[in-house]
């Protein structure tokens, strides 16, 4: 059924993903003179208003971490497939932070650069799958306890 608790734990999931698309995710302050610097999932926008693509793999992983969460809500019917996308989801959420962490790494060269709120949401979004995995997994032992039952 796609009432079941895992399903609203993939579609919060998936809204908190989609706002961490949409939200900034840094700020570069320079060393020297200069602007402050926004960073986005897809772009980095200097004070003049001028797009730096250098930090496109984060916006990469959220956008292919999206589809894949509506295809688990609406797998309802193969739970262990629903576990195994979990568990991919899982991955790519844990490949954004590393990635995340290397483009850091690279603008602290540049500057001081300070984590917006948005930078837990992917957090948030691990811990729901995780949630998710684990309800997917009670039902599917339920499931087996009732079969062996008949």
């Amino acid at each position: 059924m796609i009432q079941r608790k895992q399903s609203i734990f993939l579609l919060i999931s998936f809204i908190v993903l989609l706002v961490c698309l949409c939200l900034p995710i840094g700020s570069i302050e320079p060393k020297g003179m200069g602007a402050e610097r926004e960073m986005m999932n897809l772009w980095i926008v200097d004070g003049n208003g001028a797009k730096d693509f250098s930090v496109w793999p984060l916006f990469a992983l959220l956008l292919l971490s999206l589809p894949i969460h509506l295809f688990t809500i609406f797998d309802y019917k193969n739970r262990k497939r629903q576990v195994s996308t979990c568990s991919v989801m899982l991955l790519l959420d844990a490949a954004w932070y590393v990635t995340y962490g290397l483009m850091n790494y690279t603008s602290i060269q540049v500057g001081a650069f300070s984590f917006a709120f948005a930078v837990c949401l992917p957090l948030v979004s691990a811990i729901l799958l995780i949630m998710a995995r684990q309800a997917v997994k009670a039902d599917e032992a339920l499931v087996r306890a009732a079969d062996r039952i008949r």
